[in-house]
């Protein structure tokens, strides 16, 4: 339940943090997050797109449709200058949390 609750949580820091560099699409998107993490976090492709589309709403990111030869067409999400004000922001706050966490929970920081 913790586990389900903090991934939720943390979607839309993660999304954004991916689209920081390039754009990309959710297939890309949630290999991404799996392969970054180790596989400690991994999404169900079809639960990110709620999120994806949320983003979108709120200005956050652009969509735009592509196809390509050979290929199924794609939706690829970049980085609107607003999805960059927020990612610097949930970052720090995510920061501040997790350093908090860690000291209410006994957990040492890397490096102590």
């Amino acid at each position: 339940m913790l586990e389900r609750e903090l991934k939720r949580g943390s979607a839309e820091l993660l999304i954004l943090a991916l689209l920081e560099d390039r754009e990309r699409h959710g297939y890309d998107i949630g290999k991404q997050i799996e392969q970054r993490s180790d596989g400690t976090i991994a999404f169900h492709i079809t639960s990110l797109y709620p999120t994806l589309y949320r983003l979108e709403a709120k200005g956050l990111i652009e969509g735009r449709w592509v196809e390509k030869a050979g290929q199924r067409r794609r939706r690829y999400y970049r980085l609107t200058p607003g999805g960059r004000g927020t990612l610097v922001r949930q970052r720090s706050i995510w920061e501040n949390f997790a350093r908090a966490v860690n000291r209410v929970a006994g957990i040492a920081a890397p490096g102590s």
